[in-house]
């Protein structure tokens, strides 16, 4: 696929979402996807597909597609996940299907982050798929805000100054007082010993790769609000 076919066929897409493809999310496209755009764009699915229902979700998963992607090559710029190659294929899967975005539409995230611009993408491939998605930037002002209404899932970084455990005191924090809400460390690291220390923390997990964290959280979302109730 040429360079000038690529931006048709991004053009096209942006006017039939209806939104506008940021540069970082279009620079994206054309240095990881060139001749796989097709392929990555038929894995979205539903396109041909007209109930405003489906249209929705089309456009959503278009959206956050494109977040979800120039998060991925963002990290990977920046060295925090090179051992993850950009592959169309995976970013696509990551991604969930109808069944599961109708499920989380309006679920209620905190992220916890003393930097929040550096998550930027990942928040946007959230909020495409209909999560809101509320920040902090210390422990005690998530504690606060956690005071002040729950919250459907938690997402932490690990080290804020002048604590490099920030992410554990919090985590410990909440459950000391009874608070079960899933938690999820979002850092530099998903080496299994540091997966297997949050986990003992009372995490659900721990990674530093935009799309395991993206399928993370909205399974566990999901899982939540499709679980029966007990009396």
């Amino acid at each position: 696929m040429t360079a000038d076919e690529i931006t048709r066929l991004i053009s096209a897409i942006a006017q039939m979402i209806g939104v506008v493809v940021w540069p970082a999310a279009l620079v994206f496209f054309f240095v990881y996807f060139r001749g796989g755009l097709r392929s990555f764009i038929a894995n979205l699915g539903e396109f041909n597909v007209k109930t405003p229902a489906i249209e929705a979700t089309a456009k959503r998963r278009v959206e956050a597609a494109a977040a979800l992607g120039a998060a991925q090559a963002q990290r990977a710029s920046a060295g925090a996940a090179h051992d993850e190659p950009l592959d169309p294929q995976d970013i696509a899967e990551a991604l969930p299907g109808p069944r599961v975005q109708r499920a989380i539409q309006g679920s209620r995230v905190l992220w916890v982050d003393d930097r929040p611009d550096n998550n930027l993408f990942e928040r946007s491939a959230l909020e495409a798929l209909g999560i809101k998605v509320d920040l902090s930037n210390s422990t005690d002002e998530a504690i606060r805000q956690l005071r002040r209404r729950p919250y459907d899932l938690i997402i932490s970084d690990m080290g804020r100054p002048p604590n490099p455990r920030a992410g554990y005191t919090l985590l410990d924090d909440i459950r000391e007082c009874g608070d079960s809400t899933p938690f999820v460390i979002y850092a530099s690291s998903r080496a299994p010993e540091h997966v297997r220390e949050v986990r003992q923390h009372g995490a659900i997990g721990a990674t530093n790769s935009p799309r395991e964290l993206v399928s993370m959280v909205t399974r566990t979302l999901a899982a939540s609000r499709t679980r029966p109730t007990t009396w």
